[in-house]
């Protein structure tokens, strides 16, 4: 994988560590799965099941779990050349425990302190060319947590000059954050440097002080972004440029484990955007790419390929 990629994704890996007893807290479970995770590493995942080319920017631990996410991401389908080690002693790579009590319900338990490597990237571990030169770039919130992750994010997009899809995954979480305010600043920076934007109602509002998915929509325009996606739950998505906006419903499935739908959708997402499908289209498909990850337990390894989406597309007769 040496050719320049369609899409850089840049920030949180780790090592998902998912129960296979659900219904029970962590105290009660007796065995464990282990999978590839971290947001942008799952939308990286999602994109190259998609068929585009893709390289992760990302920083791991020098350990086994290192050596598994960039093995794994590999095989997977992303480009790993930008997944760097460590040097010596330093911080593990992260792992993530999360308990399963569907339909709604699956708290997370990040393990990643008092940093984990991803948050320590460097501008020397980032190719700037490639992510000048992308037709996407994909980086989410948790990068600007904290520093020299911060910097690294902003030299980025500087390097990017807000070029067309440069998209901010709103992906909050409180537990890196000092407080919500120091989040809302930074997230208020980082929207200055972007064109896309996706989010919940919770994120939206972290990020512009509105929850009400229109008013969210129109301030996050008004920062000069070209697309604002507001992801609404049980009501569906909504997604708004300057000149249209398109309300999705949402897709009916038995959740089995909700942590992975946001990064399917995004991985989908890219791949509208890469297509240059319209934007109702775009949505549909990605609403549905969510909704399937939703149905089952792990995140990277779960996400669909375009057959499978539009399989059931045209099952629900769309």
């Amino acid at each position: 994988m040496t050719a320049a990629p369609q899409v850089v994704t840049m920030g949180r890996t780790g090592v998902d560590i998912y129960p296979l007893q659900h219904g029970v807290g962590l105290e009660e479970v007796r065995t464990f799965e282990k999978f590839l995770g971290g947001s942008a590493t799952n939308v990286a995942v999602a994109v190259a099941r998609h068929g585009h080319s893709v390289r992760l920017v990302t920083k791991v631990g020098n350990d086994a779990f290192g050596r598994y996410v960039r093995r794994e991401a590999e095989r997977l389908g992303v480009d790993p050349a930008s997944i760097s080690a460590l040097d010596g002693a330093g911080p593990p790579t992260p792992v993530t425990f999360c308990e399963i009590f569907p339909p709604d319900d699956f708290p997370l338990w990040f393990y990643r302190w008092p940093t984990a490597p991803d948050l320590l990237l460097q501008e020397d571990d980032v190719p700037l060319d490639l992510v000048r030169d992308a037709e996407v770039f994909w980086a989410t919130v948790t990068g600007l947590s904290q520093e020299p992750s911060r910097a690294t994010h902003h030299a980025a997009w500087v390097a990017r000059r807000r070029a067309r899809h440069t998209v901010l995954d709103l992906d909050y979480r409180p537990m890196f954050w000092a407080d919500v305010a120091e989040a809302h600043a930074q997230v208020e920076r980082a929207l200055e440097l972007v064109t896309v934007a996706v989010g919940n109602a919770q994120e939206c509002e972290v990020a512009v002080g509105e929850v009400d998915p229109q008013r969210a929509a129109d301030a996050l325009l008004d920062r000069g972004l070209d697309l604002a996606v507001v992801k609404q739950g049980p009501r569906g998505v909504l997604a708004a440029t300057r000149d249209e906006r398109v309300e999705v419903e949402p897709f009916p499935v038995e959740v089995v484990n909700g942590l992975g739908a946001g990064d399917a959708f995004g991985g989908a997402l890219v791949h509208g955007l890469l297509e240059g499908w319209d934007l109702e289209r775009t949505i549909r498909f990605a609403n549905v790419a969510g909704a399937i990850v939703a149905g089952r337990l792990e995140c990277s390894t779960a996400m669909p390929t375009p057959d499978e989406v539009d399989a059931a597309l045209a099952g629900a007769g769309r």
